[in-house]
């Protein structure tokens, strides 16, 4: 037993050592990297961060090492950039060299590089611009897509309607409007409410979103460190990863299924939707071996803008719903607008927009307020960056905090509280604020951000006109607080009564 026990031993320090000149030759062999805390052999910096709640251990690391600076998950290093200087500088002045998208093996493992979110390079700049080029011409941001988002209030108002003023989570009726919206461009029409396949489609998109989050704290927490080394692992270490696995397979079955009915009715001269539009570049580009139009790409792709286009736009709004219930005078006073510009007899339409300005400061408040993605998502140097006075290796994961600017105290007095007025001048007229960067900023800011601005100003105002929200409890007893995550914010369940105005 000894002599195993001596071997063990020796066998963990070996380990230990490997990984930290692995960390050692990472933070000083290629590069000056910020500066940040002392990292641990394999763990990397998990005693110096509360995985609870991640976003206030990195807010104090910031403030005692600065704007830019380093800590490792794992035994991987991570540089993280707060502040709008900062993030400007990196996404916007320099965002050629900062536009790479960072991964983990579990990401790899899923996305393989390809889509529009996760991949990289040549593939990456044509997949993005093409999804950009046919989301315009399917509509974004044209009366068409105004259409549609109008079409699919109507519908959620009646099922509002149906309540008949009796409690209900408004979690699955917002899901499954703003999923309907996205569904129509990238599928060409939109689901029954009751439509099985639909309802399994949004229960993974939910459940995807609620691993994921998960699974980075493990990230954080050193578990990549074994994965990074070892990715086979991947397949034996129980956690959310199988899960999410699995759900991605069967998000891409389900759009390999409309791939096959879309191949069989295809008019090459009058592209439906997304898909249609693929398959012709697809087409287009059969004799190019080197070709990024692949059926890989399409699912991947495909994927990609169904979850982006779903679970955000519907949390920001349930947690919109959720704000105007613990301001009662908010709301009124959008109500008031609402009956003077649009009135009773017409649906909302997007050029009530620049005469509505306190219900535009509203929604743009309330984005800034929710901080839905506080870390966007992980982008990554494409080379070796001299950034300030240091130099970033090429492949570094960088995390800009998108919070850092949202709550900026200077730009926005007293940033932990609501208040529309961050978007009003004193005249009362709409304020723009350069901080104002929900959606990112430079070269991998959200293709679908027109969209979402669409949709969260329709939806909005269309059932404000028709209902008056009412809270199950007295509004100053209403939580705001969300389930700390570091991936995106995952609101509490709550209930409320809309009531016919």
């Amino acid at each position: 037993m000894e002599p195993l026990g001596t071997t063990t031993l020796l066998l963990l320090i070996c380990v230990s050592c490997l990984f930290f000149f692995s960390a050692w030759r990472k933070r000083s062999g290629r590069g000056k990297l910020p500066p940040g805390p002392l990292a641990f052999p394999i763990i990397g910096n998990v005693l110096q961060l509360n995985l609870r709640d991640m976003r206030q251990s990195l807010h104090k690391l910031s403030v005692k090492y600065g704007p830019v600076f380093t800590v490792y998950f794992g035994s991987e290093p991570i540089v993280l950039l707060s502040g709008y200087t900062a993030v400007k500088e990196a996404l916007i002045d320099q965002g050629q060299e900062f536009s790479g998208r960072g991964t983990q093996p579990l990401l790899e493992k899923i996305a393989k590089g390809r889509g529009i979110i996760f991949s990289n390079g040549e593939r990456w700049k044509q997949l993005r611009r093409f999804a950009l080029t046919n989301l315009r011409n399917f509509g974004m941001g044209k009366k068409s897509i105004e259409l549609r988002i109008q079409e699919e209030a109507s519908f959620l108002v009646e099922r509002l309607r149906n309540t008949q003023g009796r409690p209900f989570d408004p979690t699955v009726f917002l899901n499954h409007a703003i999923s309907n919206i996205i569904c129509s461009v990238i599928f060409g029409d939109r689901f029954d409410y009751e439509d099985k396949k639909f309802l399994t489609l949004i229960h993974l998109g939910m459940e995807n979103t609620k691993l994921f989050g998960f699974f980075l704290v493990q990230v954080c927490s050193g578990v990549s460190s074994l994965y990074n080394f070892f990715p086979t692992l991947l397949d034996y270490i129980p956690g959310p990863h199988h899960r999410m696995i699995k759900i991605d397979e069967e998000l891409k079955r389900f759009v390999l299924e409309r791939v096959k009915m879309h191949k069989e009715s295809l008019d090459p001269s009058c592209p439906r939707d997304f898909i249609d539009a693929f398959l012709i570049k697809m087409e287009e580009e059969r004799q190019n071996d080197q070709s990024e139009f692949t059926t890989e790409n399409l699912a991947r792709s495909t994927v990609d803008l169904f979850l982006a286009g779903t679970e955000t736009t519907s949390t920001t709004l349930r947690y919109g719903f959720l704000i105007l219930l613990k301001y009662p005078p908010i709301e009124e006073k959008i109500h008031e607008e609402i009956d003077r510009v649009i009135g009773r007899g017409r649906s909302p339409c997007m050029a009530d927009r620049s005469q509505m300005p306190f219900t535009d400061a509203v929604l743009h408040e309330m984005q800034r307020f929710i901080n839905l993605v506080p870390f966007s998502v992980p982008h990554a140097v494409t080379k070796d960056v001299h950034f300030r006075q240091y130099l970033i290796p090429k492949g570094t994961t960088v995390f800009p905090s998108l919070e850092s600017v949202l709550y900026d105290s200077k730009e926005f007095p007293n940033p932990e509280r609501f208040n529309p007025g961050h978007f009003l001048d004193e005249n009362g007229a709409f304020k723009k604020s350069d901080f104002f960067i929900p959606f990112s900023t430079g070269k991998r800011m959200c293709v679908g951000e027109g969209l979402a601005r669409m949709e969260l100003f329709l939806v909005l105002t269309t059932i404000l006109q028709n209902f008056t929200l009412k809270p199950l409890v007295d509004p100053k007893d209403i939580d705001l607080t969300t389930i700390p995550s570091f991936v995106i914010r995952l609101l509490k369940p709550y209930q409320l009564c809309v009531l016919p105005r």
